[in-house]
């Protein structure tokens, strides 16, 4: 694959580019989850909401490694943004007249054409970066951490973003707002961005080529699925919905300010999700160390995100009912594990680039974050079922278990060296 002249430039056009598509990312979660709960649906309704979303993740991750070795990065970046254009446009039609069941399969259409644009922006983002880092001193970790943990940060603020438009504008103002916004970013990246963004591959790799011939990515797409599985499932519903109910006092003013507490937690979340993520390299001693070294890193912090969910569950059972103390200890148990999860996620994130092969390295990816989608739809699905069964406690203890199969399945990135 070619490099462009200017790598430093494409670099920065890439990661703006994303760093506006994850503002309107997560600007839309957050305004559709609390949206819906403010007109009473219950939290396996939620969670349906973002099913197609997820299940869309899968396929496009896919298809977009494909469509990127076909036809270029770029291509499939500017369609990414495109496509989260439009689906903002259409989802500004929702009329609130209609019915549950029309309102759920409605968003989720639209939910569905904003996970595939969500997808082709992360496959082409991150698989460039393959190609733009320096080789030496640890420069892939070092610009992966940069570009993963910047992005969780602005989506961080997008969490925010979307609950602060929701109290102040309203749900179909900020819809619209965010796809006139988003559509100047389209512009701007497109007249900016330097020619001869990599990723177009030699010849005509067939289809069925998604899986990696490499054990090692296969190992640790399976232990991403886990990760996230473990993530989502206290992430999307339980969470935000246990804390709304906590914090709201049943007014209307109650529920603008709940909206705010919840907004301000869950983007704080990611900001500081995505501030560890760019200093996992300092964190971990050093972006120099040898490939072994940073596996062994997956391993041991695999392993350190287990015990976490289950010790707040229990905190729940004991608690009872919610307690002032119970919803600090959650607060602060949860900024752990976003602490833990975020050195587990920038050690993904750099593993799979250094494992991938530069000839397919969009096909690799792609696969990678199949398995993403995959455990996000998992959690996704998990977080609506097990909340309105078990109540939060269910929701972490499931965290919990995902997290444990996730350290299993991470366990065999280790080979063991023959004795000489």
């Amino acid at each position: 694959m070619a490099v462009p002249a200017h790598p430093g430039r494409a670099y920065a056009a890439v990661t703006a580019s994303y760093w506006a598509f994850m503002l309107s990312d997560g600007a839309l979660r957050m305004l559709v989850l609390l949206h819906f709960n403010g007109l009473g649906f219950s939290p396996v309704h939620l969670a349906y909401l973002f099913l197609l979303y997820e299940v869309a993740g899968v396929v496009t991750n896919l298809a977009a490694g494909w469509l990127a070795a076909r036809f270029g990065l770029a291509a499939t970046l500017y369609a990414g943004l495109g496509i989260q254009i439009a689906a903002l446009a259409v989802l500004a039609q929702l009329d609130p007249a209609w019915g549950v069941t029309a309102s759920v399969i409605f968003v989720m259409a639209v939910q569905g054409a904003s996970g595939v644009a969500k997808d082709l922006a992360k496959m082409s983002s991150k698989s460039a970066v393959k190609v733009l880092a320096p080789a030496a001193e640890g420069g892939l970790f070092r610009w992966v951490a940069i570009l993963t943990g910047s992005k969780n940060a602005v989506k961080g603020l997008g969490f925010f973003l979307g609950a602060a438009l929701l109290a102040l504008a309203g749900f179909q103002a900020a819809i619209c707002g965010m796809a006139a916004v988003l559509a100047v970013i389209l512009l701007a990246v497109a007249l900016f961005l330097p020619p001869g963004l990599p990723g177009r591959m030699k010849g005509a790799d067939a289809w069925s080529g998604w899986r990696s011939r490499d054990a090692r990515v296969n190992r640790l797409s399976l232990a991403r699925m886990f990760l996230f599985g473990a993530r989502d499932i206290w992430f999307v519903v339980g969470i935000p919905i246990y804390f709304h109910a906590v914090l709201s006092d049943g007014t209307a003013e109650g529920r603008r300010e709940a909206f705010f507490l919840v907004g301000s937690f869950m983007a704080l979340w990611i900001i500081l999700y995505g501030a560890v993520q760019a200093a996992a390299p300092r964190i971990l001693g050093g972006a120099w160390r040898s490939l072994d070294q940073i596996a062994g890193d997956a391993v041991r912090w695999a392993g350190r995100l287990v015990p976490i969910p289950f010790l707040l569950a229990l905190a729940v059972i004991l608690a009872g009912q919610p307690a002032p103390w119970l919803t600090l200890l959650l607060v602060l148990g949860l900024l752990a594990f976003g602490f833990v999860f975020a050195i587990n996620s920038s050690v993904h994130s750099y593993l799979i680039l250094a494992f991938g092969q530069a000839d397919r390295i969009t096909r690799d990816v792609g696969f990678y974050y199949m398995a993403n989608a995959a455990g996000r739809l998992i959690g996704t699905l998990l977080s609506g079922l097990s909340y309105q069964i078990g109540g939060l406690a269910l929701c972490l203890a499931c965290a919990g278990a995902m997290a444990a199969a996730s350290f299993w399945v991470a366990r065999g990135l280790i080979v063991p060296r023959p004795e000489p």
